[in-house]
């Protein structure tokens, strides 16, 4: 690791004016836990240091007109534990309660493991199907986008250097839909994802026809995607099994994984067939128990 300099700022503004100033030099460092083992290894090797501990405006979560915020700097355990992330976004909590050990649960951040873009990350799958929003800040403003675009590439947010993630919005339309987050690693705890998924789903009045379906999928891409064509196949269609089979196939279709150490590309395309199609009744189920 070599040596750098540090910052504790205390406002968003003072943060992202130390980004700027030493631009492109400076990293946020929130939980730390995907960073510092960066550092260690010289992957990364910033000047600067800004911590974003002390920073409040960063912290909490809260309904709000717009819909459930969730502070960039809130951890993971305080999502899995959150009565309000578990009564209007429980698929949400419960991917949080799927990262790492509770050590790192401790620590890491929401924002942190967004940011972070690791193609494996549990935090986005079922963020991405609630058509979660983030909200950026520089120097001169703030602003929203959709989670989506802020997943650039592997390790590369769309984020500049000087621009700070602020936190994250599920829209109020979207609190309470029914939703599902699903996850398959080499061993049952303390393992990164094989493959992981979600789905979201509205059934019409008699639970009979889908009126929208949202699919996420994780480990099978640069970074974590939405299955468009799956979800418009299943538009309107009526919530039958082959149906739902069709479009688990056209999911894996859609995917690009790769070889490595946990898996082959082959095993993680059946993967995906296999946990959009659980995680899709697991939604279905949801929706239609109310």
């Amino acid at each position: 690791m070599k040596p750098f300099d540090y910052e504790a700022p205390e406002s968003i503004e003072e943060a992202v004016a130390l980004l700027a100033e030493h631009s492109p030099n400076a990293k946020p460092i929130a939980g730390g836990t995907d960073l510092l083992v960066r550092l260690k290894r010289n992957e990364l090797t910033p000047k600067l240091l800004v911590d974003l501990a002390g920073i409040e405006a960063l912290r909490g979560i809260d309904l709000t007109r717009q819909g459930l915020r969730i502070g960039s700097m809130v951890t993971h355990a305080e999502i899995a534990s959150s009565p309000l992330v578990l009564q209007h976004a429980p698929a949400v909590a419960e991917a949080s309660a799927s990262v790492g050990a509770v050590q790192t649960r401790n620590l890491a951040t929401l924002g942190g493991n967004l940011v972070s873009c690791v193609p494996s990350l549990d935090g986005a799958p079922a963020l991405l199907v609630l058509d979660a929003l983030v909200t950026v800040a520089d120097t001169d403003r703030q602003w929203q986008m959709p989670l989506e675009e802020l997943l650039f590439e592997p390790h590369c947010s769309a984020l500049t250097p000087d621009e700070l993630l602020v936190e994250v919005v599920i829209p109020a339309e979207n609190l309470g839909k029914a939703s599902s987050f699903i996850k398959f690693g080499r061993r049952k705890a303390l393992t990164l994802a094989v493959v992981n998924g979600a789905a979201s789903v509205e059934l019409d009045a008699a639970g009979e026809r889908f009126v929208r379906v949202a699919i996420a999928l994780g480990a099978v891409a640069p970074t974590t995607i939405r299955a468009r064509e799956a979800e418009a196949f299943l538009t309107g269609k009526r919530v039958q099994e082959d149906a739902v089979e069709e479009a688990c196939r056209m999911a894996a279709t859609e995917t690009t994984p790769i070889d490595d150490f946990r898996a082959s590309a082959g095993y993680r395309r059946d993967l995906v067939t296999v946990l959009t199609r659980r995680a899709l009744r697991n939604a279905i189920q949801s929706a239609r128990s109310g």
